[in-house]
């Protein structure tokens, strides 16, 4: 019997009683009837969806972790790894977060405890070793894994033992994950520090018996990339830590391991990780974080290393020898630590290389640092992980032939707006070195910035990596996050999705936004709050703030303007509500992750609509033109307030310098060096009043433009208003009046006062509006001698026709149409169609399943989404497709759809034809690809619109059918009113 089995025994040696103080570091303690053993075993992921374990009432089998205010003790071996012990020490402090208790933590002794908590990597701690030996514990779901870890409650594990809680990993990030996973389970949010997540107090924590098992990360490699990161977490990282030091690494390090990542690629502009601070390589090490290098930097070097110590130029072909030399140092430095090293070179600073580059050249480059990296490691160069990134004209190479050894890991790349360049072939060779993918939620590049807030949807997120998984892609999963902050919630799913895609399919997204929320906020407000991200990342998305201007959406069409502005102030006001209403300990986090990026962008929005605003009543002369331009000065100076509160206000100014971005005054790629207010302008007025009319749908106003002036058509399906104003183009009112002979038209205020303008709505009283197509004038009286007449015009058709109407309903010769809402969905297996919820600009996408599909020939039978629609206008009609920015990821002819009417043959469109450069620009700009087909429909009345699958990977968002032309607008019109029914 070993020496730590006779301890447990004799319950001799190290023995210090807790005796209810709470603070009791450092010690064992007499604590009932059990024993905690957390063993690196195969684990379950913590994340938003982990089986909770952790009960604050006793049961029958349950473990008393934390009762009366004593803890059970925390038990280690010496011979476990230095990173494990470490990391006790925060599973320590996490359960004196919750409960005010802190418990013993104990290396190779033990107390008289009856129930203690033992924690240990298999191989590594003998008391496992016993347990596994007398048959108490099973670890083979875990043993020889990768990163899998095993909790368990063990009766009678020792002789004087009555329980023991066992956490045991297969490995030392097992173990690590698996006491993190606790300290999540308990209450402890990964980003309790990064974030200010409150932990909720509880006096009484049970574990449940168990066991609860992790399973293998699906994904290798699994981590971040810290880029550029000035200058808002640079200035923060100088100012409370003086550098990119260990100091500052060891908060990135915990965060990544709370969330079940192992690997980074640090800070790169201007930093060098490995020679700003000896020992942050040494930390990363003993934490167990895989250290690498970006797509650009090889060889275990930071860029800015080579302006620190390199000679000559960047050039292999004119400067090898000082660059092997250089490569060697890294490799040198490197040590044993574990790594993956970046693999052949891009031009300086992130460049492309020179044109004179070719691909022998580069497969030389990679040789010759393979030879490095045998010679200095003396280790089997296949043993060492590499990786050669893909990243944008690098591809090329790859396409035009270059290849590298199997054992390296070849890197895929989105385009930098998240939208992923290549894939493998569904039936290419495996190879041994795998593939992985290099995501972006940050850039910094055309066609512009983006780097002040989060942007990314889940869902999107969730569509290109189910893509990428389904495809092979599984060693390496690494996203640019910018400075970390505040792209927490995109960080938390992707390291929780590349745990276990499979855990999460498309239907569950919804869930997974409300788990996050209630882990973090609780579970009253859980709902509501993953509405709001929701809400916000989609509104975020549809142009990313950096490329907002006062001409992005429509002020005249569709009512776009004002309805994104009120529906950005709705999501204010419900977030705010929230805020005042959780609890004041809630405050800080909810700010960070909730409020915050809804209050500004919401105030961002409403400035550039402000300011369109501005500039077309200046045009018309309105009389409130200089108050809008005063407005849209406050905004502006309330964008700074907003900043100023999340640096210096927010957390007592906790993260200073992290709102340090600057996003309003762009004019062409990069950052402005300040934020500017955008261009308003103010007019003199008349001093005599003058009338203007507007109406919705036209940029002309009246009496000053020549034609009709004509509201937009009335219906009785979608029963609209629209509106008129009239507005003031003097310093003093005047009176004005409002009539029509036609009492089926209904106008609100027809008449009144005009100081600076009034907006009336005018509709239809339909059980007094006569059958069939009608235009009537009404008159609008001001000044006596100032006369304006507009047209109000409806369709209405006579009651047989309209039970005879099924789906959508042509209003304003057009028919718009989300795409989930069909009227039915024909699927051949193993095909079937998959609804994305809240992907898009709208509301949802859907693509068909599943993505390794191949090709189908549209027609007959073939898969395919039916939308009735019900249509007036005969002749030509245009159909748009409203797709996702997807990127012809198979590198071949492009991704292909199907669409017709009723029996005609279908068209093949591919969305990809003719695609260029500049169509790729306005893609990512507007986050949406609209194809278009033309077909020729012989009569109006009922038809059925076909979508046919021919490629999988394309996801369609919206449909719009336009039989004349239709108002011009940044999203689109509106969805129609539409018909259910067989």
């Amino acid at each position: 019997m070993n020496l730590w089995i006779k301890n447990i025994i004799a319950g001799v040696r190290y023995v210090l009683l807790c005796t209810g103080i709470k603070n009791c570091i450092d010690c064992g303690f007499s604590f009932r009837s059990g024993f905690i053993i957390l063993l690196f075993i195969t684990g379950a992921a913590a994340g938003p969806d982990s089986e909770n374990y952790i009960s604050t009432e006793a049961g029958t089998g349950k473990f008393p972790l934390v009762v009366d205010n004593q803890c059970a003790p925390l038990f280690l071996s010496s011979r476990d790894f230095p990173g494990v012990i470490r990391v006790a020490k925060h599973l320590q402090a996490d359960i004196n977060r919750v409960t005010g208790v802190s418990p013993g933590l104990i290396i190779d002794s033990m107390s008289t405890s009856r129930e203690i908590v033992l924690i240990g990597t298999l191989g590594k701690n003998s008391l496992l070793e016993q347990l596994l030996r007398d048959k108490k514990i099973d670890v083979r779901s875990i043993k020889g894994k990768w990163e899998s870890y095993m909790i368990q409650v063990v009766e009678d594990p020792f002789p004087n033992i009555d329980r023991a809680l066992v956490l045991a990993g297969s490995d030392k990030r097992g173990t690590i994950y698996a006491m993190f996973d606790l300290s999540e389970n308990i209450g402890v949010s990964p980003w309790y520090w990064w974030a200010d997540v409150p932990a909720v107090h509880h006096s009484t924590l049970y574990v449940k018996s168990g066991p609860f098992h992790s399973g293998e990360p699906k994904v290798k490699y699994r981590g971040i990339f810290i880029n550029d990161e000035a200058p808002a977490l640079s200035g923060w990282v100088y100012e409370n830590f003086g550098g990119f030091n260990h100091k500052f690494y060891q908060h990135v390090f915990e965060l990544i391991l709370r969330m079940k990542g192992n690997f980074l690629w640090p800070a790169m502009w201007g930093r060098a990780f490995y020679d700003d601070d000896p020992e942050n390589p040494e930390l990363a090490n003993e934490y167990g974080i895989v250290i690498g290098t970006s797509h650009h930097e090889p060889m275990m070097r930071a860029h800015d290393e080579w302006r620190r110590y390199g000679s000559g130029a960047w050039n292999y072909e004119n400067n090898e020898v000082k660059l092997k030399e250089f490569w060697a140092e890294g490799i040198k430095r490197m040590n044993d630590y574990e790594s993956i090293v970046t693999l052949a070179m891009r031009g300086d600073g992130d460049m492309p290389m020179s044109q004179e580059a070719n691909i022998a050249l580069l497969e030389k480059i990679v040789k010759d640092q393979r030879e490095i990296l045998n010679n200095i490691t003396g280790k089997p160069v296949e043993n060492i992980p590499q990786v050669w990134a893909l990243y944008k004209e690098v591809q090329e190479y790859y396409d035009k032939g270059m290849r590298v050894p199997e054992d390296v890991t070849l890197l895929l790349c989105d385009d930098n707006w998240g939208n992923i360049r290549k894939l493998p072939k569904v039936n290419d060779k495996p190879r041994s070195g795998g593939y992985g993918i290099y995501y972006h939620y940050d850039y910094v590049g055309g066609p512009r910035n983006y780097k002040w807030l989060n942007t990314n949807q889940i869902s999107r997120v969730w569509e290109q990596m189910h893509l990428a998984y389904n495809y092979g892609v599984n060693q390496i999963w690494i996203v640019n996050v910018g400075d970390i902050k505040p792209m927490e919630y995109p960080i938390e799913f992707f390291l929780d999705y590349a745990w276990d895609p499979d855990k999460w399919p498309a239907e569950r997204l919804p869930e997974y936004s409300r788990l996050w929320a209630e882990r973090k906020f609780g579970e009253k407000y859980a709902q509501e709050i993953a509405e709001i991200v929701t809400a916000y990342t989609r509104f975020n998305s549809r142009r990313k703030p950096e490329l907002l201007s006062p001409d992005t959406y429509s002020l005249t069409n569709f009512r776009e303007a004002e309805t994104v502005v009120s529906e950005y102030n709705k999501l204010t006001k419900k977030a705010k509500k929230i805020q005042n209403d959780l609890p004041p300990g809630y405050a800080d986090a909810f700010y960070q992750l909730v409020l915050h990026p809804v209050e500004a962008c919401s105030n961002l929005n409403d400035l550039y609509v402000t300011v369109a605003r501005n500039r077309q009543y200046a045009v018309q002369g309105r009389a409130s033109t200089d108050e809008l331009a005063e407005r849209a000065r406050n905004l502006f100076e309330t964008d700074a307030q907003i900043t100023k509160y999340y640096n210096t206000v927010m957390a007592n100014g906790k993260w200073n310098h992290m709102m340090d971005q600057t996003h309003i005054g762009y004019t062409y790629w990069q950052e402005p060096k300040k934020n500017s207010m955008p261009k308003v302008t103010e007019i003199e007025m008349k001093d005599a009043p003058e009338m203007g009319v507007s109406i919705e749908g036209s940029t002309k106003w009246w009496p000053f433009e020549t034609g009709k002036a004509t509201l937009p058509e009335f219906d009785p399906f979608n029963r609209q208003s629209h509106y008129i104003e009239i507005f003031n183009r003097g310093k003093t009112s005047f009176n004005y009046s409002i009539s029509t002979d036609k009492s089926w038209i209904l106008i609100d205020n027809p008449d009144g006062n005009i100081i600076d303008e009034k907006r009336l709505e005018i509709s239809i009283d339909w059980s007094k509006a006569p059958k069939g197509k009608h235009c009537a004038p009404i008159s609008i009286q001001a000044l006596d001698t100032s006369k304006v007449e507009v047209q109000v015009c409806i369709n209405n058709p006579d009651n047989s026709e309209n039970k005879r109407i099924i789906g959508f309903v042509e209003s304003n010769h057009y028919i718009s149409i989300e795409a989930e809402h069909f009227t039915h969905v024909v699927e051949k297996s193993p095909v079937k169609w998959q609804i994305i919820p809240q992907l898009g600009r709208t509301l949802s996408g859907i693509t068909p399943f599943p993505v390794t599909s191949p090709a189908q020939l549209p027609g007959g039978k073939s898969p395919r989404l039916e939308y009735s629609v019900y249509l007036y206008s005969e002749g030509d009609v245009t159909v748009n497709a409203f797709l996702s920015p997807t990127i012809n990821f198979h590198n071949d002819q492009g991704l292909r759809y199907g669409v017709s009417f009723d029996d005609e043959s279908p068209q093949i469109i591919n969305m990809h034809a003719d695609f260029s450069f500049q169509d790729w620009e306005e893609s990512v700009r507007n986050n949406i690809i609209i194809k278009s087909s033309v077909h020729s429909l012989n009569k109006p009345g009922k038809h059925v619109l076909k979508f046919w699958m021919v490629d999988p990977g394309i996801v369609l968002q919206k449909l719009v059918v336009e039989t004349g032309d239709i108002p011009s607008s940044y999203l689109g019109p509106p969805e129609s009113y539409f018909i259910t029914g067989k």
